[in-house]
């Protein structure tokens, strides 16, 4: 199951044009990232919970036979998070074990690798953890000797020395059974909602950790995902990205910026380190630096910086 219901309250405005893995980097959307990992990866049966601008999804990934998969959706009429969605989901996952993926981050974990501890420990959850090294600016994962999860410190200096999970998980299924059905849960909340925080205290080793030196991305904030997507672009030679049916006049100056898709940038304007987000004709003339520029309703154009 791929995470993708949620709001990406952190990166709006981006996010009140499109769901957040539906966000193009460097030119390919997140999701599709995603989903072609998995499918390489020998995962090619998913499932995607939808709330939050489905369409921009649905748009993207269809059937996935496209992306050589079988994609079935499951919907959420109220946001039920990240041990809810899962939960109303079982019906159309139909195994015992399986993949939770969060659809807003990227990374290249080794999934044989993931599946192969998780069944030696019998945990009821593994997740995927890589060290902690900005406990200043992550919540963390504190583990034991032997493995096992044993908190979930916040943000700060409690989470000094701990591990950072990367949006890579295998859980068992009876885990999510037991939850009123509908009702908003979360997997980690450190109060009432947090399905592993109690499991973690009622069950000493239920919930362990793989720690391992896989990359991560991260696209939290609208920096972060400027940052993100630039280093994807250098690594793959695209250069500054731009989306479809986009047009950039000769005369205008486009430097480290990202285009999506119908943005139209007439002569005489300059754009440095911006993100353009669907439909945007930037007025003429006009110079941005470090904006988010979004279409309103209108037609005009809003711009907020992204620093």
């Amino acid at each position: 199951m791929i995470l993708t219901a949620g709001l990406g309250a952190r990166l709006r405005p981006l996010t009140t044009v499109r769901a957040k893995p539906a966000i193009p980097v460097a030119g390919v959307p997140m999701i599709s990232r995603i989903v072609a990992w998995l499918a390489g990866s020998g995962v090619n049966d998913l499932v995607l919970n939808l709330h939050h601008l489905p369409q921009t999804l649905t748009c993207i990934v269809g059937d996935g036979s496209d992306l050589s998969t079988r994609v079935r959706y499951s919907w959420e009429a109220t946001l039920l998070g990240s041990a809810g969605g899962p939960a109303r989901a079982l019906p159309i996952i139909g195994a015992d074990t399986f993949f939770v993926i969060n659809g807003d981050t990227l990374t290249n974990v080794d999934l044989d690798a993931v599946a192969a501890a998780h069944a030696a420990s019998g945990a009821r959850v593994t997740l995927a953890l890589v060290p902690n090294t900005r406990p200043d600016h992550y919540g963390g994962v504190s583990l034991d000797a032997s493995g096992r999860v044993t908190g979930f410190p916040r943000r700060g200096p409690a989470a000094a020395g701990s591990y950072h999970f990367i949006g890579v998980q295998l859980v068992s299924a009876d885990l999510f059974r037991g939850l009123p059905a509908d009702q908003p849960w979360n997997s980690i909340g450190g109060g009432d909602d947090g399905v592993y925080d109690a499991l973690v205290a009622e069950r000493p080793g239920a919930v362990r950790g793989y720690v391992c030196s896989a990359a991560f991305w991260d696209v939290g904030t609208a920096a972060d995902y400027w940052r993100t997507s630039a280093a994807f672009a250098a690594a793959e030679g695209t250069g500054d990205p731009s989306g479809r049916c986009t047009h950039v006049h000769p005369g205008a100056r486009v430097t480290r910026s990202i285009l999506w898709d119908d943005v139209d940038v007439p002569a005489d304007c300059v754009l440095d380190e911006c993100i353009v987000t669907d439909g945007v004709r930037v007025p003429p003339g006009s110079r941005y630096l470090r904006q988010v520029l979004v279409r309103a309703p209108d037609g005009t154009v809003t711009a907020s910086p992204h620093d």
